[in-house]
């Protein structure tokens, strides 16, 4: 092969070389994962909440959890809808947008991304409800607490 300098250079490897070098490869793959490996025994990282915010202060005799998730076709638009308790819900894919108009919120809209989580208060309207994006799906994992029994969605206004 010839370099820029005019020069000749040849290189040529051999199967013992080859061999050779994946080997160091491999040795260096594993000691950079047993590097990033927990240790048996120590602690874990702290990791800052994913969200903390009060809790309405409710008696919560016969009152249940409906955990579901919510997916958004690219481009679904929600329509505004509250529940009869409160809510929490992550975004577990995709990027969301969403108002909830209450008490105890911003009542702003918001962009939550994956790994983000918000609150809907008892008796707040979910008035933006979308997702962020025309060609990607958006999931939520929505955590519904209401009393037993009660419709867990209601269009806004009912």
């Amino acid at each position: 092969m010839e370099t820029a300098q005019g020069l000749y250079c040849a290189t040529m490897i051999t199967r013992r070389d080859a061999i050779g070098s994946l080997a160091l490869f491999l040795e260096l793959a594993a000691s950079s994962a047993r590097a990033q490996a927990p240790v048996p025994g120590a602690r874990p990282a702290r990791r800052p909440p994913v969200l903390k915010h009060a809790l309405p202060d409710v008696k919560m005799d016969n009152w249940e959890v409906t955990v579901s998730y919510v997916d958004y076709a690219p481009g679904q638009v929600g329509k505004p809808h509250h529940h009869p308790g409160f809510v929490l819900a992550y975004v577990l894919e995709g990027t969301v947008v969403e108002q909830v108009i209450g008490e105890g919120v911003s009542n702003e809209v918001q962009t939550y991304h994956v790994g983000d989580m918000f609150y809907e208060p008892i008796g707040a309207t979910h008035q933006v409800s979308k997702n962020a994006s025309a060609t990607d799906p958006a999931r939520l994992l929505a955590m519904i607490f209401a009393p037993k029994g009660a419709p867990l969605t209601r269009p806004a206004g009912e």
